[in-house]
């Protein structure tokens, strides 16, 4: 089969490589569509340590069932599927819990690290366990409905967050997950969205996407622009999608006394936490790792358009020009947020 490879750190190849073997309770996936993530992006120069060559990254896919392994019941051949980036167990105390994101023996699509290696899904077929298909709803495209994973991620960190009617929220950080999380918080109730990022651009698409009001980081003081607008309290809520020290400073000084904030972004491997201030204003701090079976509900908030992804898919290209769109998504390139790819 054809797929995109990285060869090395830096190199993209695309060419040849063996077919995946269908295990038992497995599911050989033709993919239709495979977003490129930014850590796919970050990945690649070897900074995460998460993405060791050679591998196939892509853990934003969907296809159409091409071959069922053995004891696998409930799909077959030509059923149009999306899947979970995690490959959980299903065993250890945590997936019994329900917790799947935490599942101790927890392996990634697309991810190669010291712990494991799990081939992903920027290639014509994919082999994924059945237990982490989802079947993709009439009317819901292939490049939509990889857009499911993203979805996920900003749908589980606002299901973290103590979110109430009519709140006051910031998103730090307007990139895929940031413009997604303005959505669900949308969808969540919150009376007012503050969306903060340096990019006019994606700050022009946080507002059509349902932010009330915008705020580049460049202009602005953030923190005394967020407090002028909620009588000089601060923000109920701040949901941090970059993952840096600045970023995260901004979301701890943006919400009011009792507030809350949720860390989703994490470009960064450790930040400084402000001590005194989350204490002394005794705020509340939640992480939010990858999604937990949102699944099923994003792909109906989807197929409802409360969530909307067609502004944000910027382009969709073969599969075969692959390494010429990381390269475009690495530079930066003004106007580019999510790229869809497809063999």
């Amino acid at each position: 089969m054809k797929a995109l490879v990285l060869e090395e750190y830096g190199k993209l190849v695309y060419g040849d490589v063996p077919s995946p073997v269908v295990g038992s309770g497995e599911v050989l996936v033709e993919v239709k569509a495979c977003g490129i993530c930014g850590s796919d992006v970050h990945g690649m120069d070897g900074s995460s340590g998460r993405r060791i060559p050679p591998l196939i990254m892509g853990h934003e896919a969907a296809g159409v069932i091409a071959e069922v392994g053995k004891g696998v019941g409930g799909w077959k051949s030509g059923d149009r599927v999306t899947f979970d980036s995690t490959v959980y167990c299903g065993d250890c105390h945590f997936c019994r819990a329900g917790k799947i994101n935490l599942c101790d023996r927890r392996r990634v699509l697309g991810v190669a690290c010291e712990e494991f290696r799990q081939e992903g899904a920027l290639a014509e077929y994919v082999a994924v366990p059945a237990r982490i298909l989802y079947r993709i709803p009439e009317g819901v495209s292939f490049e939509h409905a990889a857009m499911v994973e993203p979805i996920s991620v900003a749908v589980h960190a606002v299901n973290r967050t103590p979110v109430r009617l009519n709140d006051t929220a910031v998103v730090i950080g307007a990139g895929v997950i940031g413009l997604l999380v303005v959505q669900a918080l949308r969808a969540a109730g919150c009376g007012r969205i503050i969306a903060v990022d340096l990019s006019p651009t994606r700050l022009e698409l946080a507002g059509e996407l349902g932010a009330d009001e915008v705020l580049r980081s460049d202009e602005v003081d953030v923190v005394e622009a967020v407090r002028e607008r909620t009588g000089g309290r601060g923000a109920d809520i701040a949901v941090e999608a970059v993952g840096i020290d600045q970023t995260v400073r901004t979301a701890v000084d943006c919400v009011r006394k009792g507030g809350a904030v949720t860390l989703v972004g994490n470009v960064s491997p450790r930040v400084e936490l402000l001590l005194q201030a989350a204490v002394t204003r005794e705020l509340s701090l939640y992480g939010s790792a990858a999604s937990c079976g949102e699944y099923p509900d994003c792909l109906d908030l989807m197929q409802r358009g409360t969530v909307r992804v067609e502004a944000i898919i910027s382009a969709v290209a073969p599969l075969s020009e692959g390494a010429t769109w990381f390269q475009r998504l690495r530079d930066g390139e003004k106007g580019l947020v999510k790229v869809i790819l497809v063999p």
